[in-house]
């Protein structure tokens, strides 16, 4: 776990923030304690949630964890629900209200949970986190606000006495998530842009990103997001590309190694490939096998994995 820099740390602990960073595989997780409650922001991955109760647990001590929010209901921010909830049987579970339908009757598809080839146990919520409400997390205010273009439904929160902003996918210091309504034809590339210049108007003092390390230097990681960005309305392809080895590394970090042939089947079933390949290269079994083996020597050459002999290996 990283530990945030001296004057942000300092920021950060006056609110009550203990910040969780965790890999790729799963978001951060942000614990706020106050006088009378506690609150955890995103859950990580499901095959990480054993570990994420023992650290909550472990920095609660004696005290139980009342609220878990869910910034956007990708699987990795929400997959250690259930385990929470079994572990903190008080808990209220707040999410964004886009989806509240298909988690209340449990629709992996529009969750994209299956679609993107990865998986979230079913859980239940309370309460809903409504853009443009205040929301009191330990003993301070939390703004939300509605965060359009990574997940057409995804919130951020800014608590504006320290001017600290839980980001989650809308901006990392080196770029942001991939934008997934893009991938299934609709045109996001301008909400991101949106969200980009909110969050340059709220001038947050700290960032606390859904993946990397806690950063405070916002002017630098804007310009990067809006460069890569621009690269991305350029080019789709780019940002086409640059989803599907998302999609391909984060099943590795799930499965740490797996065969080229059980890759490739996988690859050839998840219906967001699936969509990607059909607007950018012809279908047939051996285009994409051609497509896999292309996308995997970038991610060898970028030291996200290396290949031996028939098998992938996760880095």
């Amino acid at each position: 776990m990283t530990c945030p820099s001296v004057p942000a740390a300092s920021r950060l602990a006056k609110i009550g923030i203990t910040i969780f960073e965790r890999g790729w595989l799963s978001s951060n997780n942000v614990l706020v304690k106050g006088a009378e409650s506690t609150a955890l922001v995103d859950s990580g991955y499901c095959t990480h949630s054993g570990q994420t109760v023992a650290l909550v647990k472990d920095a609660l001590q004696t005290r139980s964890l009342d609220m878990l929010l869910n910034t956007h209901l990708h699987s990795d921010h929400c997959g250690g629900n259930t385990a929470l909830q079994a572990a903190f049987p008080r808990l209220t579970t707040w999410i964004p209200p886009g989806h509240a339908t298909a988690v209340a009757s449990w629709d992996p598809v529009t969750l994209t949970h299956e679609p993107t080839g990865q998986t979230c146990p079913p859980f239940k919520f309370q309460d809903l986190l409504v853009p443009g409400e205040t929301i009191h997390l330990g003993d301070f205010g939390w703004e939300v606000h509605a965060a359009k273009g990574h997940d057409p439904h995804s919130v951020i929160l800014f608590e504006p006495t320290s001017r600290t902003l839980i980001s989650a996918d809308a901006l990392w210091e080196n770029g942001f998530g991939v934008v997934f309504p893009e991938l299934e034809g609709l045109d996001a590339f301008e909400e991101v842009a949106d969200t980009l210049s909110l969050i340059e108007a709220l001038n947050p003092n700290t960032v606390i990103p859904g993946h990397g390390a806690v950063f405070e230097n916002v002017e630098g990681a804007l310009r990067r997001a809006r460069s890569r960005l621009n690269q991305f309305v350029q080019s789709p392809e780019k940002h086409q590309r640059y989803a599907l080895k998302v999609l391909i590394k984060f099943k590795l970090l799930e499965w740490q190694s797996v065969s080229f042939e059980d890759l490739l089947a996988w690859y050839v079933s998840t219906p967001y490939i699936g969509s990607i390949e059909k607007r950018t290269v012809p279908s047939s079994p051996g285009d994409l096998r051609r497509t896999l083996n292309s996308l995997l020597a970038e991610l060898a050459t970028s030291n996200a994995l290396r290949v031996e002999g028939n098998r992938i290996i996760d880095i």
